[in-house]
């Protein structure tokens, strides 16, 4: 039968199904662990499971699953939720898809929106009837079991879709004759289901004994048990009741008496569940999926107590391909070359780039090239709301005001600022008194790395790429300047041999130094068998694109606060007045050199009212047409000709 869709029979190297991972897990002995999400059903409840996801990014999972309402209900949420977990968060991601009332073309639009966001892996359920329906009826046009998915997706799609499938250790509700069961389960397998994940249980002696059955049925994909967390008793109960689970009286000796303390019953869950998990390694089951319920704290105690993600404060042991987080969207799992700016904004970033038909690979290419899409397109703005900003951040009154949100924020107290979406990482400690001796005299870091000269890839701070490989690092600093000091900063620079800067106001007046448009590496690996790999730059088109953002952000701090009041026409001034300049030292070998630059330089009366410094235009030049190299450079980027005279 030819493809209906045969584009999608191939797919790059750089897709992994789950059906691989569990094998690479499997062969390793090490367990790979994966978490389920629902759709919120509030706005709100959305943002703030992205937020959920994002950090539980750094749990390492091998991959996220996204169920889907009966009926497709929830289907455009559940699609835009596949798409931000794989594009923005870089997680591989599975989608449910049930054949509850869902027509062919519903399935169709279904797989089509997950090809788009780049996942690869389906999960094929008959799922449960409606609500308003007491028995479970196919539709006209539709699927009436799971069977019939596996085998459509297969037929239709090739291999581009690993298939997920049910399994039933305990029964289902309609079906409870565990040999029949077991030969559907065979039947999907056979039809392309490669791998199973099962329903939730507690019972480890049954879920075990279940597993031998399934491998001497012949079925041999990997098998993945699913794991619901101990959160509350009430919850405990409930979830085990609504799926038919048996609870060993063990545990029930164990809880009962804590039923009413809902730490104890955290606590005490944790082991219960944890040894559970324990034996099921120990059986070979070399995988354990977590139903989340859209929470992260007791699946995250679970896996720290058994030793499968780090602890709070500890580095994550996971390593990382590169030294930013990549994005798995479709066209971007061969990306390897980001620009240094959007250190702390990765978002933002994927966001600004989402349209783009290629992405850099080995090397950035053509400076001119990049097309940052527009900044409302995206809705890239300062996330929170006025109240949670002010609240955040306070109201800030003079620049010494200022300086003090920036030095809590290097000082962790704070955990954003708004060019800054993750706290300050272990990387900065090296830098961090100069840099809250920076922000002390007025001078406000945005972005910073120190060098690094040749540390293995494995190390826990600065490590990223293969195993065998040595890292490299030149010093990097962001900052906005008071114009006031961007003449005495600039003259300095210019008596180095091995420093180069872009500095450009709200405006668009651009200076630099730099020897040409095209990219300079800040960050490097040198790995067995590889080219040198650089993932990192600095470069003049990408800059004029973050300048758009960061005094967007600043300007939308600025609006959090009343109009007229002093917090508001403060960081307008700051916005409206000051630099945003990149200083790259390109001697690596140097650890504070960009800080020697600074030395003596404050701005003056940081309790007082900012300085009035109108922002110097090269010629006053009416539309900012500056200097640079001895051309003329337009805020659009575009480079004449003719040398200013």
């Amino acid at each position: 039968m030819a493809l209906l869709h045969p584009e999608f029979e191939q797919r790059t190297d750089a897709n992994m199904h789950i059906s691989e991972k569990l094998a690479e897990a499997h062969k390793l002995g090490k367990p790979a662990f994966s978490f389920e999400f629902f759709p919120p059903k509030t706005s709100q409840g959305v943002q703030n499971l992205y937020d959920r996801m994002d950090r539980m990014h750094d749990l390492g999972p091998s991959f996220v699953d996204v169920t889907w309402g009966a009926g497709g209900t929830s289907s455009d949420l559940t699609c835009e939720m596949v798409n931000v977990a794989q594009t923005m968060f870089g997680l591989e991601t599975c989608m449910h898809l049930t054949c509850t009332d869902m027509e062919t073309h519903k399935v169709d639009d279904a797989l089509k929106a997950a090809h788009k966001a780049g996942c690869t892996n389906i999960l094929a359920l008959r799922g449960d009837p409606p609500r308003d329906k007491e028995k479970w009826q196919a539709v006209e046009g539709g699927f009436r079991y799971a069977l019939d998915l596996v085998k459509y997706i297969k037929a239709q799609y090739g291999d581009h879709f690993d298939i997920g499938v049910a399994g039933y250790p305990e029964g289902c509700d309609d079906e409870q004759n565990p040999d029949l069961l077991m030969s559907h389960l065979k039947e999907k397998v056979d039809a392309g289901g490669t791998f199973i994940v099962t329903q939730m249980f507690y019972d480890v002696d049954n879920f075990l004994a279940w597993v031998d059955k399934v491998r001497a049925h012949g079925i041999t994909v990997p098998i993945v048990p699913g794991i619901m967390p101990i959160q509350t008793h009430a919850a405990f109960l409930r979830r085990a009741k609504g799926m038919n689970c048996r609870i060993p009286q063990e545990w029930v000796d164990a809880l009962e008496p804590i039923k009413n303390d809902d730490a104890a019953v955290r606590e005490v869950g944790k082991g219960l569940v944890a040894e559970m998990c324990r034996r099921i390694i120990d059986h070979g089951v070399m995988a354990l999926h977590f139903y989340t319920m859209n929470l992260a704290q007791s699946t995250k105690m679970v896996l720290e107590e058994l030793g499968l993600a780090p602890a709070e404060g500890t580095p994550t042991k996971k390593p990382k391909p590169l030294p930013w987080r990549q994005s798995l969207g479709l066209s971007r799992r061969e990306e390897d070359v980001r620009p240094v700016f959007w250190k702390n904004r990765h978002k933002s970033y994927v966001a600004r780039t989402q349209e783009w038909d290629e992405f850099p690979n080995g090397r950035w290419g053509d400076s001119r090239s990049p097309a940052f899409g527009e900044l409302d397109a995206y809705k890239i703005g300062l996330k929170g709301t006025n109240e949670q900003n002010i609240k955040l951040w306070g109201k800030p009154e003079s620049l010494r005001d200022i300086a003090d949100i920036f030095i809590r924020f290097l000082k962790n107290d704070l955990k954003s600022l708004p060019w800054s979406e993750i706290p300050v990482t272990d990387e900065a400690a090296p830098i961090i008194d100069d840099l809250i001796d920076l922000n002390g005299r007025g001078l406000l870091t945005i972005t910073s790395q120190p060098s690094v000269n040749g540390v293995k890839s494995s190390d826990p701070v600065h490590g990223w790429g293969p195993p065998g490989g040595y890292v490299y690092q030149k010093a990097y600093l962001e900052l906005l300047i008071s114009p006031s000091l961007l003449k005495d900063l600039i003259d300095r620079i210019d008596k180095t041999e091995t420093i180069t800067f872009h500095a450009i106001n709200k405006a668009g007046d651009l200076r630099s130094n730099a020897p040409g448009d095209g990219p300079n590496a800040v960050t490097w690996g040198v790995f067995p068998g590889k080219e040198i790999v650089q993932p990192t730059i600095v470069e003049t088109i990408s800059f004029i694109a973050w300048k758009d953002e960061a005094f967007r952000l600043g300007t939308d701090w600025a609006n959090c606060h009343p109009a007229g009041s002093p917090s508001r026409q403060l960081i307008e001034s700051i916005m409206n007045q000051w630099y945003l300049i990149n200083i790259v030292d390109n001697d690596f070998h140097s650890t504070r050199g960009i800080f020697e630059l600074f030395e003596g330089l404050q701005v003056k009366n940081l309790d007082g009212p900012l300085e009035n410094n109108e922002p110097v235009v090269n010629g006053h030049a009416p539309q900012h047409i500056a200097e640079l190299n001895g051309t003329h450079r337009t805020t659009d980027g575009r480079v004449f000709d003719e040398v200013l005279n």
